[in-house]
């Protein structure tokens, strides 16, 4: 059957080969041995990702912008026994990225496991409030940390998976990118977290031949980040989440973790919903 080619992208000769698995469903989810890589990972969800990681065995490397995470860093290394670095880095500057990634390399000597979890929210409301000149700039920067920041990301470490020949690339998209949501208005990052959700599913097929690409989209979620939307807003989410509450952020770790592992080789160009249902009304 060697003359048997895939119509969609090049993975060689078909079919492709099967994966040498651990027949133990508990080692198929460890992470021992891996290096993963992981934004905004100082606080919120991105945090829950990296100590789940860490307990799961994985070397971490720790991004942060605002909020230092080197004595993080530390913490996770003295509590799960294993390497654990913080870099500081502008995750909507290109060549910031693109020498972030490279250093990592160097420092740990590959990347298994990539998360581009760091974003931020919109909370403008409708975009008819605001003037054109403040429009264009909180549409602008919506977009640099939401959607351009992805890209870079995947950009930059889709190199070192190509050279590697395996790779797992997992972006925190959205519940928001699936639908509208009520009753905070905010288009701009509705949209940019679609556009991450598309964009995911694009690379997976554009990698198909040496990572697996897929994303995480998460519900309402107790964070720093929502504890600036006034509980009177938070009160309107409870009736319509058929769960009644927000999530916590470690809610979210077995979803990433799954992804992330070996327990998920046949799995790629997917999304995983952590909603508490919202998205199934």
């Amino acid at each position: 059957m060697s003359n048997v080619k895939s119509i969609i992208v090049d993975v060689g000769e078909l079919p492709t080969k099967d994966p040498v698995l651990k027949p133990n469903i508990l080692e198929l989810f460890s992470l021992k041995g891996k290096v993963a890589s992981i934004t905004g990972s100082s606080q919120g969800i991105g945090y829950a990702i990296a100590e789940s990681f860490a307990q799961a065995g994985a070397d971490i490397a720790l991004w942060y912008n605002s909020t230092p995470a080197d004595e993080l860093a530390a913490s996770l290394s003295s509590k799960y026994g294993v390497t654990v670095r913080a870099y500081k880095c502008p995750i909507d500057d290109f060549s910031e990225v693109h020498k972030t990634i490279n250093k990592q390399v160097e420092d740990f000597g590959r990347i298994d496991v990539f998360v581009a979890n760091a974003g931020v929210a919109w909370s403008k409301g409708e975009i008819l409030g605001m003037s054109d000149d403040e429009g264009q700039r909180e549409w602008r920067k919506i977009w640099s940390l939401d959607v351009d920041a992805v890209y870079y990301c995947a950009k930059s470490v889709g190199e070192v998976f190509k050279k590697q020949g395996y790779g797992s690339f997992i972006a925190t998209a959205s519940m928001s990118g699936h639908i509208v949501n009520f009753p905070q208005m905010q288009s701009p990052y509705n949209a940019a977290k679609a556009a991450v959700l598309h964009l995911m599913k694009s690379f997976a097929i554009e990698w198909a031949g040496f990572a697996r690409v897929n994303t995480v989209s998460p519900g309402y979620i107790k964070t720093e980040m929502t504890k600036s939307i006034p509980l009177e807003t938070r009160a309107h989410w409870w009736p319509i989440i058929p769960m009644g509450r927000e999530g916590l952020p470690q809610e979210l770790a077995g979803a990433y973790l799954y992804l992330a592992s070996d327990a998920s080789t046949y799995t790629t160009g997917s999304d995983i919903k952590v909603d508490g249902g919202y998205c199934a009304v």
